[in-house]
């Protein structure tokens, strides 16, 4: 199977059971926290993502797999140069991750190929794949299959791997035998709860999502508290801090796949071109990527919130006389965020 999952482009795999309880106090009380936020199916769905076997019946053993993401082309610095994009204030960062396909699709139809191909091996078998696409504890399987640890910022992490890299699972109805669990490797590090902009890794191995950059700016449906879009800074969809800060992403690996490749426009684009766009340009340049599931209005939403930064910090008139043209045509959401943006010089001054 191992070959198998590297023809499909996957780096690694393993094996976990399906007893998760030892998961589910933690989980109990992160949801008991709020921390989730305004992600109202986690708390739906409960403990059912602690419990494989509730979610598909039948289900007794979880084939995970691995499969690094970081674009074919990224220079040997790559993350020096991701910082140095935070620091211009004119340019739009996108997740890392975000800038190819959607993920979601390539890792779904090609796990289901591999377990097509097992299924042509030892015959018929129940199975149903999955990639952050339903109730399911990814990171812990992840870690009980041996393909990494639970880093501080509650990502996997892999001794060979950092953690530049997507997880998908197959529930299988048959028994196969469990990997060893990886073993942590973090110390006393604490660079990820460091360098986290809006605090919002608030312990180890804890994330309050209403804080996080990622959640805000892809999760989050309506207005960003104000006190928080100065620390969003040029980040206009997730946040990669606290994977550039961890040492152990310098063995970040690049994908196998074009699919991850950065599409034309996306690898640090100018906030103003981005701005540009209206939605029919939104849908075309998004065709096929994770971004276009925020919608037109929270791109614009979050674009702003990056302008008013920039305006902030630049005094770029050209980013004024921008907002200012496209606030009568905003619907109310974006023309809040259009007004905080403009009031941001006045406020720097």
């Amino acid at each position: 199977m191992r070959e198998w999952a590297h023809e499909a482009g996957f780096s690694q795999i393993g094996v976990a059971g399906v007893d998760l309880s030892t998961a589910e106090p933690g989980l109990a009380a992160w949801l008991d926290a709020g921390f989730h936020g305004g992600m109202g199916y986690m708390a739906a769905h409960g403990l059912k993502r602690a419990r494989p076997a509730e979610l598909v019946p039948g289900t007794v053993s979880v084939i995970t797999a691995r499969m690094d993401y970081l674009p074919r082309d990224a220079a040997a610095d790559w993350a020096a140069r991701e910082w140095q994009a935070l620091h211009d204030p004119q340019r739009a960062v996108v997740s890392v991750y975000a800038r190819g396909r959607d993920y979601h699709k390539v890792l779904r139809a090609r796990l289901q190929r591999l377990a097509e191909r097992l299924a042509a091996e030892v015959g018929p078998f129940g199975h149903r794949v999955f990639t952050d696409s339903a109730p399911v504890l990814e990171v812990e399987l992840a870690t009980r299959s041996g393909l990494g640890w639970r880093g501080k910022h509650t990502l996997a992490l892999a001794r060979e791997a950092g953690s530049m890299f997507f997880l998908g699972e197959i529930y299988v109805d048959l028994a196969l035998p469990p990997a060893e669990p990886a073993s942590a490797h973090c110390g006393q590090c604490t660079a990820c709860l460091d360098v986290c902009p809006t605090g919002a890794i608030v312990a180890p191995y804890r994330l309050d999502a209403r804080r996080c950059i990622s959640y805000l700016t892809i999760e989050h449906a309506g207005a960003i508290d104000p006190a928080l879009r100065p620390l969003l800074g040029n980040r206009i969809y997730g946040c990669d801090d606290c994977q550039l800060a961890c040492p152990w992403n310098k063995y970040a690996r690049r994908a196998t796949l074009p699919d991850f490749d950065a599409r034309e426009g996306l690898a640090h684009p100018a906030l103003l071109a981005l701005w540009g766009w209206d939605e029919a340009a939104f849908l075309r340049r998004t065709e096929g990527s994770a971004i276009r599931r925020i919608g037109f209005q929270r791109w614009r939403r979050n674009l702003a919130v990056a302008l008013g930064n920039a305006w902030r910090t630049s005094g770029d008139a050209a980013i004024a006389q921008a907002l200012q043209a496209a606030r009568d045509h905003a619907d109310d959401l974006v023309r809040e965020h259009i007004d905080w943006a403009l009031a941001q010089r006045l406020q720097a001054s």
